[in-house]
């Protein structure tokens, strides 16, 4: 159940539902503009992402997002336990290794 309200509602709601289009639409708020409160809504909204097709989309923009897409799917595989795509970043120069370690 989704205790939320307004736009922090909004994001979880579609983490919960856990499409790639709904992991698209949390992830097109991160850019270099975002602000700070806007960010922390969409880390702390993808920390709800359950879904196997969310899983894969996040990680999909740990490969093709862009910088700051790629450290928020990094931040979440990491939080999650599953190392061996962000390793694989970072062993490709996508993510730094402060990022590539951070929990």
């Amino acid at each position: 159940m989704n205790n939320f309200s307004g736009f922090l509602g909004l994001l979880v709601a579609r983490a919960v539902s856990g499409k790639a289009t709904d992991i698209d639409f949390l992830m097109s708020f991160l850019n270099d503009g975002t602000d700070f409160a806007t960010s922390r809504y969409v880390d702390f909204a993808l920390s709800m992402v359950k879904s196997v097709e969310g899983l894969e989309r996040i990680k999909y923009f740990l490969f093709r997002g862009t910088r700051i897409q790629r450290n928020y799917a990094s931040l979440f595989l990491n939080r999650s336990g599953d190392y061996d795509p962000v390793i694989e970043a970072y062993k490709r120069g996508l993510i730094d290794y402060i990022q590539a370690f951070a929990r």
